[in-house]
């Protein structure tokens, strides 16, 4: 009898490399115990066991039977909401601009 053994959401995983990190996207999976004794980690697209066995109908009723998070937070939004506070010191507005050029000329 195959059974559900975990599930895990899907997630974005921090990658370092020579110039800096990047973002992978790891979809929500399905870890099951198959028939044949082997724990098989399943996904939407990937749904067949070493031995062959094909899953579908199991790892498909375990991820439609889930909630669909709105809110996946990025990252980078942490990061990004840091910068856009700092460029937002430095932005003058249009008017602004145009009474300082005044009073150079």
């Amino acid at each position: 009898m195959t059974t559900m053994i975990e599930f895990t959401e899907g997630h974005y995983e921090a990658q370092r490399t020579s110039y800096g990190e990047a973002y992978v996207w790891c979809p929500e999976c399905v870890v099951v115990g198959c028939e044949c004794g082997e724990s098989a980690t399943l996904t939407a697209s990937k749904t067949v066991c070493s031995c062959g066995a094909d899953h579908a109908a199991l790892v498909r009723g375990v991820l439609d039977s889930r909630q669909v998070s709105d809110g996946i937070s990025h990252p980078w939004d942490a990061e990004y909401d840091e910068w856009r506070k700092k460029q937002d010191e430095y932005l003058v507005s249009e008017e602004t601009y145009r009474l300082e050029l005044s009073r150079l000329g």
